[in-house]
């Protein structure tokens, strides 16, 4: 059994038995439970632990575990209904109310009830995270002279070369700031680059993260249409021209949620545009990690092709490894790195140096590139399981595009289908679904969804998944 289910398994049991003991009581030393329950000393510890995180007992050391005193009454909630009040009037006094809405967000970091089907996912699955490697490296990280001390601001040097050494062309590690991850790093680029009550151009569809980062800052989204090949470079100059943007935020690899590749022909045009309107390129790098087997050579990030420091660059080790290895980078030239700078240190000061540590021990072992190439043929696999499943299934759902990176599909409704609805009856299903809605900054075209085929277990809840989906589609689905 995994240690993780053993340990909870083991606190519920114990758990049970509390009333068994009066407060103040003794429990069975950790060598009895170990024979009772048939599991590891570690484990009893880490039961343990948590009940006494709960407050249920407490150790001593040496002495053991004993039950905790019952809680008194819990005090009488308080009136908090003054701060509607005062959460409002501090909007009517802004240009455009920062408001802020997790749902597009949280659709991706909830976690469904236990047996559903989670295509609505955003990072790899356990099984195809790279744990041992990632502990391998945190431990040797940790006993790396002066581990626990505190790290340049901009982070560590050597973090900062291998970044650079990623993204090419004349890049280089003075121009990288380690983040807390990507979405740390968004955050700090609009707000460096866009005032309060600003516009920003953006793609459409788009992460929905991002557009939630945008109007909490206050900023106001502008969409720009993208189609196969990408963002269209005519209508990105006429909304520059239309709104006066300073900022165009992209991803020209693997765009999420469409799965586009900006094409050659299309790159240098952007670049032009934007430095033609004065206007930064936010280029979220965000899944180049996480490309197919049959992908083929990538185009390089645009930052490496911007001589005029056009393009703000971000990327992280997120998406190909853990939700919890939170390390990402900025790179930016010119006077903007040292707003990106200023910013970040106010907000964070630093990303603590154990994680960019344990972060340089992961990619500089022989696992890091067995784990990229592991991870390549499994999204290949599982793309085309996901790919056939729902032609088979469910041809009534437009594929238009099938990715060669990335760890999604993004699906066209009929027309007339009640998105809502359809979400709503596939998780009734036993299906999680991400919705198309929240990727649009506007109106959107059409009812979409988007299903991950990363964040599962296998080809076979693939299968499991679409048949539940196909269930919920005859339910939901309008037909001629």
């Amino acid at each position: 059994m995994h240690e993780r289910s053993s340990v909870a398994d083991l606190a519920s049991s114990l758990k049970r038995e509390l009333d068994r003991y009066p407060a103040g009581g003794k429990l069975p030393s950790s060598r009895a439970l170990v024979e009772r329950f048939r599991v590891s000393p570690v484990t009893v510890s880490r039961a343990l632990a948590q009940l006494a995180a709960e407050g249920l007992v407490v150790t001593r050391p040496g002495a053991g575990a004993f039950r905790a005193q019952p809680r008194t009454g819990a005090p009488s909630a308080g009136d908090t209904s003054w701060q509607e009040v005062t959460l409002s009037a501090d909007a009517a006094a802004e240009i455009v109310p920062r408001a802020v809405d997790a749902a597009g967000v949280l659709v991706t970091l909830a976690a469904p009830s236990p047996g559903v089907v989670e295509f609505n996912g955003g990072y790899l699955h356990p099984s195809l995270q790279p744990e041992r490697a990632m502990s391998a490296a945190l431990a040797r990280a940790g006993r790396r002279p002066g581990a626990w001390g505190r790290p340049p601001v901009d982070g560590l040097p050597e973090l900062r070369e291998w970044f650079a050494r990623g993204l090419g062309g004349t890049v280089t590690a003075a121009d990288v700031l380690v983040t807390a991850g990507g979405q740390s790093a968004l955050t700090t680029a609009l707000r460096a680059l866009a005032p309060p009550g600003a516009p920003i151009l953006v793609e459409s569809p788009t992460y929905p993260g991002m557009l939630a980062i945008a109007r909490a800052a206050g900023l106001r989204p502008v969409p720009v249409p993208v189609d196969a090949e990408g963002v269209r470079p005519e209508l990105l100059a006429s909304a520059f021209r239309a709104t006066g943007a300073r900022v165009f935020v992209c991803q020209p690899l693997f765009q999420n949620p469409t799965g586009a590749v900006l094409a050659p022909l299309r790159r240098p045009d952007v670049l032009r545009i934007a430095r033609e309107a004065g206007a930064f390129v936010v280029e979220d790098d965000f899944a180049r990690r996480l490309v197919h087997d049959d992908a083929g050579p990538l185009p390089p990030p645009l930052a490496a092709d911007d001589h005029d420091g056009v393009v703000v660059h971000v990327s992280s080790l997120t998406k190909a490894t853990s939700p919890s290895l939170r390390v990402g980078m900025l790179a930016a030239r010119g006077p903007v790195y040292e707003r990106l700078r200023a910013i970040h240190v106010v907000d964070n000061f630093f990303v603590p140096r154990p994680l960019q540590e344990a972060a340089l021990e992961l990619v500089g072992a022989p696992a890091w590139s067995r784990h990229l190439r592991a991870v390549a043929a499994e999204l290949k696999s599982r793309r085309d399981t996901m790919t056939a499943a729902l032609r088979l299934e469910l041809p009534e759902l437009a594929l238009p595009h099938i990715p060669s990176g990335g760890y999604h599909l993004w699906l066209r409704l009929p027309d007339g289908t009640d998105e809502t609805a359809l979400v709503g009856a596939a998780l009734r299903a036993g299906v999680a679904v991400a919705p198309g809605r929240p990727y649009f900054c506007a109106e959107p075209p059409a009812g979409h969804i988007r299903m991950s085929f990363a964040g599962v277990a296998g080809p076979a809840e693939i299968a499991e998944g679409v048949r539940r989906l196909r269930a919920a589609c005859g339910e939901a689905l309008s037909r001629p």
